[in-house]
């Protein structure tokens, strides 16, 4: 499973609609990797959203130190494998660390996305998660 930035913010904060649902999901899943534009997308969203900072925080620690998860580093070419399935996808609203997930999921031959966002059913995978109400 693909760890994705709506997922992540779901498990951390109990007052995310769907909190209950992301733990139990996230912890029965035994493969789960990420990238670092996630994490990076991670603390962005978590400032918009006014959540705490040290949790922010102490979750990008806590993946890095757990088990089952896996970090993959954003190189020059997984970079500009995500800019060109950008440019395939003019009529989507895809941001680039979308694309570096789409890249690694096909690369990793992974299905599911720990994910609220559409745009991995837009794109073919399985969000796992319910969409965000908003």
């Amino acid at each position: 499973m693909l760890l994705d930035t709506s997922g992540l913010l779901r498990y951390q904060f109990v007052q995310e609609v769907g909190h209950e649902e992301a733990r139990r999901v996230f912890e029965s899943s035994r493969r789960k990797i990420t990238h670092n534009y996630v994490l990076a997308e991670v603390v962005a969203l978590a400032n918009t959203r006014n959540l705490p900072r040290f949790h922010v925080l102490g979750l990008l620690s806590d993946l890095g130190r757990h088990p089952s998860v896996e970090i993959i580093w954003v190189t020059q070419t997984l970079h500009e494998e995500a800019v060109a399935l950008l440019e395939k996808r003019l009529d989507k609203t895809y941001s680039l660390c979308d694309a570096v997930s789409f890249v690694l999921m096909r690369q990793f031959e992974i299905r599911d996305a720990f994910s609220t966002d559409r745009h991995f059913v837009q794109e073919g995978f399985v969000r796992v998660l319910k969409e965000r109400v908003k």
